[in-house]
């Protein structure tokens, strides 16, 4: 079954680019051609580089890695928030913090801060032990931390792979991926750089509709390659089970074991009247056969008196 459907991205409007005097010449092999000012990308490809990124952002999770998805344009907020937290996958949404990559220690510093000003009970001032305009400074600063923070607060790394809508304004985002050789998995519109993008896919970055589409194809990814994770993860439980097990089958083949050393005996004393009931006439024979040996030692006294 297909990833997505070339009716769903025509209904999406992937297919729009932008106006032909705001372009990438690199952009020119997945422009389909030019409409009312507009460059059309051509959705063939953008299917077939859709299935490419699919596959990669599932494998990549699978393996344990993470997917951080990233897009702070209006059009983009709602569903990069809806469609990571669905996965449970870090995004940002609200503004990219310089550093927030290739400086990850002192952000993650930052991400402990605001875990303290979370345990704080704003509300009972006297259990705070903390005047109100000391509360007040210290809800401001959790309030900020949690607007450019809140969606990469589980985060303990830096990610596996990164998604970007719309690589222009994500710029210093596309950067540090580079610099730290993180894989990018970006929307292209026609205004874009394609040689920024690992797994790139040519579409419309700035219709809501398109973005929303785009960006649930690579959470449902996430979402199966979490399945194939847990699903490995659970058929080495069962293996780290089936070890215990060891020794119930040690027990067994030990029970089996002595229950044919107790039947071994059992056995031997059965064969044993066999054995006797055998070799009784075999006794026997040589009893009936001696009168036959006795005989000629009987005529030979006859045989004697005669010649007498």
């Amino acid at each position: 079954m297909a990833v997505v459907t070339m009716r769903e991205l025509l209904e999406s409007g992937v297919h729009f680019g932008h106006q032909t005097r705001r372009w990438n010449p690199k952009m020119k092999r997945f422009i389909f051609t030019e409409r009312n000012g507009i460059y059309i990308i051509d959705l063939l490809q953008s299917l077939s580089y859709i299935d490419r990124a699919y596959e990669f952002v599932k494998e990549t999770v699978a393996h344990g890695g993470t997917v951080m998805f990233v897009g702070t344009k209006k059009q983009a907020q709602e569903a990069i928030a809806e469609q990571a937290t669905r996965v449970g996958m870090p995004y940002v949404n609200q503004r990219w913090l310089g550093g927030m990559l290739t400086n990850f220690s002192t952000v993650y510093k930052r991400l402990q801060r605001l875990k303290e000003l979370e345990q704080i009970d704003f509300e009972d001032v006297a259990a705070s032990g903390l005047t109100k305009k000391e509360l007040l400074v210290l809800s401001r600063e959790k309030a900020k931390l949690e607007k450019t923070l809140g969606g990469i607060r589980e985060m303990q790394k830096v990610p596996s792979a990164v998604w970007i809508v719309d690589t222009k304004k994500e710029h210093i985002a596309v950067g540090e991926a580079r610099k730290l050789n993180i894989p990018v998995v970006a929307i292209l519109d026609t205004n874009c750089d394609p040689d920024e993008v690992d797994y790139k896919i040519p579409g419309n970055d700035d219709a809501i509709r398109s973005v929303t589409l785009l960006t649930r194809v690579i959470a449902d990814a996430v979402a199966e390659g979490l399945i194939a994770r847990s699903g490995a993860g659970k058929a080495e439980g069962d293996k780290a089970a089936g070890e215990p097990l060891a020794a119930w089958e040690r027990d067994l083949l030990e029970g089996e074991k002595k229950a044919d050393e107790a039947e071994a005996p059992a056995a031997a004393e059965a064969e044993k009247p066999a054995e006797a009931a055998a070799e009784a006439p075999a006794a026997e024979a040589p009893a009936a056969e001696a009168p036959a040996a006795e005989a000629p030692a009987a005529e030979a006294p006859a045989a004697d008196a005669e010649q007498a």
